[in-house]
């Protein structure tokens, strides 16, 4: 990377389907000089995360989508390298929403600032960021787990899924996991301590499933949608709650879906089994945070939550990285390493 430029990467096109590198574009600015009241920042840390594939789309959704040409968005860690803003100084890690870029310039709104002695600070993104909050509101406001009951998570071994199945744990649930393939299966079972694992590729993974889940389930989090929906559906139990977080396996449907119309069947299942299905963005649990930073540092430090870090250097591979996470082929939070520390 040039240090007398800013690389940033743009919406170049919007995506039909699987993103393709095409729909993106590198471009190098000049390195934003800050005014009165604003922080330059250099990008140390960029998060990747499904939600972005919604923001290439020009669609209705819970936020407006990123402009053709518009610098893609996304959490960053950075540290402030010139100030003239009285809240900061030179020196400091923070957390922003900088996007795809190498520097950027901010006035100091949504940054926290954090402590590099405390915890590695690429956690900002993950186990201590938006995924862990996700993970933690998510579960605890709307699936509400209690003592004994089953809890099945979808990705389970990525960074939303991977919390969502140990604070299930915590609050004295079964855990059950769903994921694809023998590493991520043996990570999640034996050092996340999941109660069981079934890889969703499997033949007989409705069978499995089931199984797995001798009493029903009472909570699934929802994070793919498709053939592990229809897998939970059936066994899910009277008063059961989901918590719709995503659904990745549709973020590249283009077109009508394929198959028969399963909604009467879904409604049916709502209304004779009195479910609750709560879609939800956690920032509709800001007033939390402070409370979720507390608990989920506490119980880190206790080894009660294990997290895993799939880090990638270097901006310009973000495009790739990206697609693959679509794709499944990350393994744990995945991080951007985009300036050295």
């Amino acid at each position: 990377m040039s240090e007398s430029h800013n690389r940033r990467i743009v919406l170049a096109a919007r995506p039909k389907g699987l993103p393709s590198p095409a729909n993106f574009r590198i471009e190098e600015t000049a390195i934003p000089e800050p005014g009165d009241g604003q922080i330059l920042l250099r990008i140390l840390y960029l998060s990747l995360d499904p939600y972005m594939r919604g923001r290439m789309d020009d669609a209705e959704s819970y936020a407006l989508p990123v402009e053709l040409g518009g610098v893609m968005e996304g959490g960053t860690v950075a540290k402030v390298v010139e100030s003239r803003h009285p809240g900061f100084s030179p020196g400091e890690i923070v957390l922003s929403h900088s996007g795809w870029q190498s520097w950027a310039i901010s006035d100091g709104t949504g940054l926290r600032k954090l402590d590099p002695a405390a915890a590695p600070v690429s956690t900002a993104l993950g186990v201590l960021g938006m995924p862990g909050f996700t993970a933690y509101a998510g579960l605890l406001s709307i699936g509400q787990p209690k003592p004994g009951e089953t809890v099945v998570v979808a990705a389970a071994s990525g960074p939303v899924g991977s919390a969502v199945g140990q604070i299930a744990r915590i609050k004295g649930a079964r855990a059950v996991g769903i994921l694809g393939g023998p590493g991520k299966l043996a990570f999640v079972r034996d050092e996340l301590e999941f109660d069981a694992v079934i890889d969703h590729r499997a033949e007989d993974f409705e069978a499995q499933l089931k199984q797995a889940c001798p009493a029903g389930v009472d909570i699934y989090f929802e994070n793919v949608g498709g053939r592990v929906w229809d897998a939970v559906l059936p066994l899910l139990n009277d008063h059961a709650r989901i918590p719709v977080c995503g659904l990745i396996s549709q973020y590249n449907q283009s077109g009508p879906f394929p198959g028969p119309d399963r909604l009467p069947l879904v409604m049916r299942k709502i209304l004779t089994k009195s479910l609750t299905v709560r879609g939800f963005i956690q920032r509709e649990f800001v007033d939390q945070r402070p409370a979720f930073y507390a608990q989920m540092a506490a119980w880190i430090a206790a080894g009660r939550v294990r997290y895993r870090e799939d880090i990638v250097d270097g901006l310009d591979k973000a495009p790739e990285a990206f697609i693959g996470m679509l794709q499944g082929h990350n393994f744990g939070k995945l991080v951007v390493r985009v300036s050295p520390e």
